[in-house]
Formats: structure tokens, sequence, C-alpha cells
């Protein structure tokens, strides 16, 4: 007889990773296969998955990906993390990242030309644990396109990283100085929030 063996995750869904033979041969024969050799794949932490938002994801939501996958990977936890970014408008869908975010981010070597703006799909409200929005249009915005259920993990940036509900300024139509500044808020900010999901 063949049964399937599994655990069920915090959240639910049950998880199947080999089976067991059950013998007729009796009670007390052991005759049990392995259902798993890797001890590491039964211990790894499940991954995260956050979604960046801005308004066109070409400034401050590419800067906040390859920021945060840069900290993330610096501490080699690349395996628990999924990490996109999205705008909340579609006028730049498929775009580069705007030329002075590329900049000052491969000023600090972290390169995000090969990005492409996308705007927030139905399915991220889902499939994100954490949708964090630069500012807080960016958020209202995400909460009323949410299906019901799906806004308690939408959050502004800033308030879920270091509590202080403080929007990420939009540098588009200034300095290179604007740049810079989001860099610098998003890099300390993206430092606090890895502290915060350990």
């Amino acid at each position: 007889m063949v049964s399937p063996v599994g655990i069920v995750n915090p959240v639910g869904m049950r998880l199947t990773f080999g089976i067991v033979l059950v013998s007729s041969l009796g009670p007390n024969a052991n005759t049990e296969l392995p259902v798993n050799d890797s001890a590491s794949t039964m211990n790894a932490k499940p991954r995260i998955s956050i979604l960046f938002v801005c308004l066109g994801n070409i400034c401050r939501s590419p800067l906040a990906e390859g920021v945060f996958r840069s900290v993330v990977s610096e501490r080699g936890r690349e395996a628990e993390f999924l990490i996109d970014s999205a705008g909340t408008g579609a006028w730049h869908a498929g775009n580069t990242p705007d030329p002075r975010s590329m900049e000052i981010a491969r000023r600090f070597g972290v390169d995000i030309s090969a990005q492409r703006a996308r705007q927030v799909a139905a399915d991220d409200f889902a499939r994100f644990d954490l949708l964090l929005g630069m500012d807080r249009n960016n958020v209202r915005t995400l909460r009323e396109r949410a299906p019901a259920g799906n806004a308690d993990n939408i959050h502004l940036f800033l308030d879920y990283a270091e509590g202080r509900i403080i929007d990420i300024p939009d540098p588009y139509y200034g300095g290179d100085d604007g740049f810079a500044s989001v860099y610098q808020t998003i890099r300390e900010a993206s430092e606090t929030l890895l502290s915060r999901l350990d």
C-alpha cells in the first residue's frame, strides 16, 4: 500500500515530500523507506516575497529592489527572499530604470540595469508577503486595487521598516542630488528591514 507523506506548513498548505511503503508483513515490520535524505531541505526557511512599489517603477522601486537585493546578498541570505518591484501606473512598462537611478546605484556597486518596469498585477496581492509602497499615495492606490482580504500585506516602506510614517520622495522631476538622497534613505531602510525580518 502506498501512502503520501507530508507536512502542513504555517499557512496550511500540505507539502508532500515522498511516499512510505506500508508492508503487509505485520505491525512490527520496519519497512519504511527514507522520505527525504536532505535535512537541509526540511529545515530550510520559507522564502519571504517582497514587492517594492512606486508610481512608474523607474526611479524609487527599482532602487529599492536592487538595494534590498544587495543587502540580502551581502549577508548570504539570497535563498530566503523573492524580491521584485512594480509601479501603480503602466506609463513606463518595459523600460529600463531612469538613467539617474541606474547611475546612483552603480556608484554604490548595485546594478539595476537589467530591470524592466511593469505595473502591479492582480495576482501580486496574493503572490507577495509584503507590498511596500514608497509613499502614501502608492499605498492608498494599492489598497484600493487589492482584492478583498489582501490589503493586510500592504505597507508604507519606511513605516514598515523603521516605524516612520514618512514618504520616500519621488526624485523624477529633480536633480541628481535627489536620487542620491533617495538612495541613502533606501539603503538605511533596507538594512533595517532585513534585521526586522530575522
